[in-house]
């Protein structure tokens, strides 16, 4: 198990001797460690951290014995009546379903409460058969893709360079004819693609939902299309995510919201109405998710990898630590302080409280850590604010 010394000032400005800890509802197993594509974009292969390399492929039975113990001593001190298993990886159905089924049996053996599993996949593996044992199983399946359409999807290629579109497509139908054990599509944002286009061809996939996401980015980091530029809010400024996802919420909102999930909009929607978040991308409702590794290492969110080498490391492991003990761990903390954790820049915005300062990893800056507004924050503000006027528009229709 392998581990970096943290840079001593990524938590530094942050006060969390107030902290109450949250207890973790949300626990992402990785049940395989490495992936059959070599997406070009992908934060975890193509980023700064390699730590990945020093950790097994695969999850041993042990780990997953332990790590299962490990969730059901927290259920039990929280008194918690429902969790959510995420199975990831990489690719977590590289080597077949045995692993996910196993994970996720030796997890529901052990702990006294609902367990909701899901696994999330690129598609490429998921024939009729593997689809067949993870319904029996009550395990339901997310896709990853960026869009409906091969031309979406050209950055998601095997390690030979050959197109996983054509597999993933597939998937989506095998899934569409299974509606049950279809949790819905994560489509991260390529403002290379039409979004309308984007949208409407993910529609014709069936899912439940979808959850578009940013490309994760920092300050030290741009996203594609927006310049490298010192940390802050900076306005005008061009707002090229905000527009793109502003033109799908009109469509979503004019078309299809009564059919299919858009979570973001959801969200943005709910706590502009007054509503707790329930995501990390927005709002200031505190972080419950941690993530366990194939080692067994406990881990903050794979997102932060995206940022420098050991972020998401905490020095912990099922096998000698309690996830209590990870509810204390400064970065997670951080990501439970809600306006504790804003910079000052976003106290002060009208919309501070809506946007919660966007997702933690995406206000990185080195040298000084998280404490800054989200490299997206002139998009963030255009789109809450988008949808705050059409919010108010139907309102005034209604009445």
């Amino acid at each position: 198990m392998t581990t970096r010394p943290h840079p001593p000032w990524p938590y530094a400005l942050l006060d969390t001797t107030a902290h109450r800890p949250v207890p973790f509802r949300q626990f992402v197993l990785k049940v395989h460690g490495r992936c059959n594509l070599d997406c070009t974009y992908c934060y975890l292969y193509q980023g700064p951290d390699h730590g990945w390399r020093d950790r097994p492929a695969r999850t041993s039975e042990r780990t997953m014995r332990r790590t299962a113990e490990r969730i059901a001593e927290h259920v039990r001190g929280h008194g918690l009546d429902a969790i959510r298993i995420e199975l990831h990886g990489g690719e977590p159905l590289l080597t077949g379903p045995g692993p996910v089924l196993a994970y996720a049996d030796a997890v529901r053996e052990v702990v006294g409460c609902q367990v909701t599993a899901t696994v999330q996949t690129n598609g490429t593996r998921l024939t009729a058969g593997v689809l067949d044992r993870l319904a029996g199983a009550g395990i339901r399946v997310g896709l990853s893709l960026d869009g409906g359409r091969a031309a979406h999807n050209a950055r998601r290629v095997d390690h030979a360079g050959r197109p996983a579109w054509p597999a993933a497509r597939t998937a989506a139908q095998r899934l569409a004819a299974r509606p049950r054990s279809y949790a819905g599509i994560l489509c991260t944002i390529d403002l290379a693609a039409d979004p309308l286009d984007v949208y409407r061809s993910l529609l014709a996939l069936g899912p439940p939902g979808v959850d578009f996401l940013l490309p994760h980015a920092n300050w030290d980091r741009p996203p594609p299309g927006m310049p490298n530029r010192p940390p802050g809010r900076h306005r005008p400024q061009p707002t090229p995510y905000g527009d793109w996802l502003a033109a799908v919420f009109d469509a979503w909102w004019d078309e299809g919201r009564l059919s299919t999930r858009i979570r973001l909009f959801q969200e943005i929607a709910g706590l502009l109405l007054g509503s707790a978040s329930r995501a990390e991308a927005v709002g200031l409702s505190p972080m419950a998710a941690v993530v366990v590794e194939t080692d067994g290492a406990i881990e903050q969110v794979d997102s932060l990898r995206s940022a420098y080498e050991g972020a998401s490391e905490t020095g912990l492991d099922v096998f000698r630590h309690s996830f209590d003990r990870a509810l204390r761990h400064p970065g997670v903390a951080a990501r439970q302080l809600g306006e504790g954790a804003l910079a000052e820049e976003c106290l002060g915005c009208p919309v501070g409280k809506v946007c919660g300062g966007g997702n933690y990893v995406h206000r990185y800056a080195p040298g000084t850590g998280f404490r800054h507004p989200s490299v997206y924050c002139a998009d963030l503000e255009r789109l809450v604010r988008h949808i705050a006027h059409r919010l108010e528009r139907t309102s005034r229709a209604t009445r």
